[in-house]
């Protein structure tokens, strides 16, 4: 059953992009596979254990200058999905 509130965009081929930690002490290389106002399915580079991702930044440019904030919704191998967060916004983890 769909379960997500806005509508996605999937890219055909991935867009290039990093996840970073938001004190900076890790960067993975990912691909994001669609995205909405709300949050993205990402597919990871490499092994995410042992980081923290209750929250983290997605960098969108090489630069850095486009990015988004980020909270941990869901793990299904090497593909994580992502909620986007608003400036002084926490969500809360659902209950599993």
């Amino acid at each position: 059953m769909e379960q997500r509130k806005a509508q996605r965009v999937v890219f055909e081929r991935g867009y290039a992009a990093h996840m970073m930690a938001i004190d900076g002490t890790w960067r993975r290389a990912c691909t994001m596979e669609d995205v909405s106002d709300t949050g993205a399915k990402l597919t990871i580079d490499g092994s995410i254990e042992g980081l923290r991702l209750t929250e983290f930044f997605l960098l969108l440019s090489s630069t850095g200058l486009a990015y988004r904030r980020c909270q941990l919704a869901w793990v299904n191998g090497d593909q994580v999905g992502v909620s986007f967060l608003k400036q002084g916004e926490r969500k809360k983890r659902p209950q599993t």
